[in-house]
């Protein structure tokens, strides 16, 4: 695993890790936090001329979890009511949900109202394949379980098996380098949301970068936000007006990085395609990733971790190994953290290529990195243990968030001569204004 990511990103990974942690999966989860965790620290030290990084396994496999600890509140559960896995005519299906219009394509499908029974009834009626794709067509969620053999075969886990881990392109640009401390002056449009994105650029307002995160109007997403916007100005904005896509432009030409998860014809309907990305700003780190791959007959079709865990053949082997009933998914969203931390590692490779004089565009998907997860395994059964956080685990400085206040585990990595320290606490969506920080 560690050298395949190494020669991803063309950076040797020097990083040690140190404590031990395994997570219960027959999957090495664990492995893949500390090695992507690793990876993102590594590429920062060789950004900023550092030479020791030292990875925490124990703690970077709880932050593949959850990294906040609220103090007298409660975070929403982060699924909706009618979310989950249900059985088919001919095996399984999971509805993804959370999105009121993820759901209501769900429930047009199926002809039912939001009530779990009735859903259930409905699902069992029908095959899981023809489902899926109904569910898909009207603008909804849904994956139906596979083996890993069904995806070898399937023509989208063969164009995801073709693809790199991370595709690269440049194209000249005149040569900039950092302007701060760490990541300080280092200017990030971010403009993902669940959970892969949101993680890579966490990492990188940890060490200093000013991320600003955009948001469409009303979109929220309240079980994973306070977990990932600490250190962020989030603003809001409503690309298919006229001013709000002007203001967004601004941005992108006074950007050093763009971190986006838009599917592959989005921005392109918008106006902002990745030639006219690079015509607005050629220094700009253009770093982006979507959930099926870059190729395929499914290149731009909606999904989540859990959604690619079940197309992939990882909750059916889970299942099988588990000797479960139902589809036994990671015991984390690991695709989405692995993903993410790979995401900040190319984005600081990217800053890294700007230096001399190359603009770099990366692309990295979910289910890219679900392979590089079943590549790595070679377990034939369940190893490993739940993991409890000891107070020792836990940052003791007081985050004052949208919420109430809260604190951090203790972050996963060090950085020789680098602290990673958040410049404020968690924020609810679009409470600031679409600008970056004052210097």
């Amino acid at each position: 695993m560690r050298e395949a990511i190494g020669s991803a990103l063309d950076l040797d990974l020097t990083h040690a890790v140190a404590g031990s942690a395994t997570l219960p999966s027959c999957f090495p989860v664990s492995a893949l936090a500390a090695t992507t965790v690793g990876a993102a620290a590594d590429a920062l030290a060789a950004l900023t001329g550092r030479e020791s990084v030292v990875v925490d396994q124990r703690l970077a496999s709880l932050w593949f979890a959850w990294s906040i600890v609220p103090d007298g509140w409660r975070i929403p559960g982060p699924w909706d009511a009618i979310a989950g896995d249900y059985e088919t005519s001919d095996g399984w299906i999971k509805l993804h949900t959370n999105a009121p219009h993820h759901r209501a394509a769900a429930l047009r499908v199926l002809g039912v109202d939001a009530d779990r029974d009735a859903v259930a009834g409905a699902v069992s009626a029908m095959d899981g394949e023809t489902l899926e794709a109904a569910i898909v067509a009207e603008g909804g969620c849904a994956a139906k379980l596979r083996s890993s053999d069904e995806w070898a075969l399937h023509a989208q886990g063969q164009a995801v098996a073709d693809e790199p881990l991370i595709a690269w392109s440049a194209s000249p640009c005149p040569p900039r380098d950092l302007e701060g401390e760490a990541l300080g002056g280092v200017k990030v449009l971010d403009c993902t949301r669940v959970l892969a994105g949101p993680v890579a650029s966490r990492f990188l307002a940890a060490f200093g970068a000013d991320v600003l995160r955009i948001d469409p109007p009303h979109w929220d997403e309240p079980g994973v936000v306070p977990e990932v916007t600490v250190g962020k100005r989030c603003a809001g904005l409503d690309l298919t007006l006229d001013h709000d896509r002007a203001q967004f432009g601004e941005l992108l030409e006074t950007a050093d990085v763009f971190l986006h998860g838009y599917r592959s014809d989005a921005l392109e309907r918008l106006g902002f395609g990745a030639a006219e990305r690079r015509r607005r700003n050629p220094a700009l780190v253009d770093v982006s990733l979507d959930a099926y791959g870059w190729t395929g007959p499914w290149a731009k079709r909606r999904g989540f971790d859990s959604l690619v865990q079940m197309s992939a053949g990882i909750a059916a082997r889970g299942m099988d190994l588990a000797g479960a009933e139902k589809p036994t998914p990671l015991p984390v969203q690991a695709l989405d953290h692995g993903t993410g931390y790979l995401l900040a590692a190319a984005v600081l490779c990217g800053l890294a290529r700007r230096r001399g004089g190359e603009g770099v565009r990366a692309r990295l998907s979910l289910a890219r990195t679900a392979k590089l997860l079943v590549d790595a395994s070679t377990l034939m059964a369940f190893e490993g243990e739940a993991l409890k956080i000891s107070r020792e685990e836990i940052d003791p400085r007081r985050e004052e968030t949208s919420w109430g206040p809260a604190r951090r585990l203790r972050f996963p990595v060090t950085v020789a001569g680098l602290e990673a320290r958040f410049s404020s606490g968690a924020t609810a969506l679009r409470t600031t204004d679409p600008t970056w920080a004052p210097s």
